[in-house]
């Protein structure tokens, strides 16, 4: 179990402000909620004694902070590889295969990123969500970035809030766009269907922006690229869907399997046999939390998906332009 230790002097400044509130400022490195609760425990002293988080400060107080990082995770490590892109002292990025589930859940209570993460390093069992910042569908692929220490969590989490993460994915969408554009358009989970998200009005969805271009045609298929202003639950599936384009091969907002007119019996093979939605996190790029470095990565195309575009351009060869 890691005990950290911090010491310092209320700045003069701070005079007549809440003991929560000057912690947050002076410990950047924790959310003020646990903070907070290390108040609460009595984990942070003022002057040598306990005292609640409201309490007004006159500046030139001594604070010491001493606490044990419990184990924030029960779920068990497990020996599953991980593509590890990227990793130093306080984070790490990994690029996700399709069909890894990120957290255990619902149907999924073991064999996902988080037991492979918990096995890779154990102290992970100490930050919130073994250090996941953000998720990536099970039949996603690509890249995510991990925490390896509080203050980094901290940092990224509020990274993603100020929307400081680029988060760059490719998909191929149903139909023939002729431009790209942006979807700005709240979502919400379904009204019917609770395994579902859907676009909702502003009072029930929380805002949402995708922006999409084009990258290539096929007959009747597009390959884009998608650039996520937020990061809502199913975002690109649901918006994608909305503008009626949706994912190739999404099981939840695809609507099923339509073929090409006089599809090549390669392209027929190639769609019946594709199983997800065809959508890959292909770029991540952040300021290191710690030093501001720029960090950027990027993850191949999978084979599947890699697979998929060489039949859509051959079908476009065999057929020229064509639509549904």
């Amino acid at each position: 179990m890691t005990i950290i230790r911090h010491e310092a002097i209320v700045p003069l400044s701070a005079a007549g402000r809440r003991f929560d509130q000057a912690l947050a400022e002076m410990f950047p490195d924790y959310s003020r909620s646990r903070l907070t609760a290390w108040v609460k425990a009595g984990a942070v002293t003022l002057d040598g004694a306990p005292a609640p988080p409201r309490q007004l400060l006159r500046g030139g107080e001594q604070v010491r902070l001493e606490a044990e990082l419990e184990t924030e995770v029960a779920s068990a490590p497990e020996a599953i590889a991980l593509d590890i892109v990227h990793e130093d002292p306080h984070l790490l990025v990994i690029n996700k295969p399709a069909g890894l589930v990120v957290h255990p859940g619902a149907g999924n209570p073991a064999g996902t990123v988080l037991n492979a993460l918990l096995h890779h390093d154990p102290k992970l069992a100490e930050l919130p969500r073994g250090g996941i910042v953000h998720r990536l569908d099970k039949e996603t692929s690509g890249l995510m970035v991990v925490a390896k220490t509080l203050a980094t969590h901290t940092a990224l989490v509020d990274m993603l809030s100020r929307h400081d993460v680029e988060r760059q994915y490719e998909a191929i969408v149903l139909g023939t766009l002729i431009a790209g554009g942006t979807v700005d358009a709240p979502i919400g989970r379904h009204l019917g269907d609770r395994l579902r998200q859907a676009v909702r009005d502003e009072e029930d969805g929380k805002h949402a922006v995708t922006h999409y271009r084009l990258r290539e045609r096929f007959r009747a298929h597009t390959l884009i690229q998608c650039n996520l202003e937020t990061g809502r639950t199913h975002q690109i599936r649901v918006h994608l869907a909305h503008i009626n384009h949706p994912l190739v091969g999404d099981p939840l907002y695809g609507g099923g399997l339509k073929l090409p007119k006089r599809a090549t019996p390669e392209l027929t093979a190639a769609l019946r046999g594709f199983r997800r939605q065809a959508l890959h996190a292909e770029r991540l790029s952040f300021q290191h939390p710690v030093g501001g470095a720029t960090m950027a990565f990027e993850a191949p195309r999978p084979a599947d998906l890699e697979t998929l575009i060489a039949t859509l351009r051959a079908d476009l060869a065999a057929n020229g332009p064509d639509e549904y």
